[in-house]
């Protein structure tokens, strides 16, 4: 899967699912600022993140995301991880 896939059904359910207007999605934008998660939020992302791309999310993970881009290289990693075993 390209990048620009990845960025792209990323960017679609943080739209559709998180209502997170499309003008506060950057690459540069805080995650957490950006997304205003709570709790039951973030469980759904997880959700969200595992059923598109196919790789389970650990918690400690998203501690060390700050960006949105942060948030693309994690996803694109871990898709690559997957591609490789």
């Amino acid at each position: 899967m390209e990048r620009v896939q990845i960025i792209e059904i990323i960017n679609e359910f943080l739209v559709d699912d998180f209502e997170v207007p499309t003008e506060n999605i950057t690459p540069t934008a805080n995650l957490k600022e950006t997304l205003d998660l709570d709790s039951l939020d973030y469980v759904d992302l997880v959700v969200s993140i595992e059923s598109h791309f196919g790789f389970k999310v650990k918690h400690e993970d998203f501690q060390l995301m700050v960006t949105m881009e942060d948030f693309y290289n994690y996803v694109a990693q871990k898709i690559a991880e997957k591609q490789i075993a």
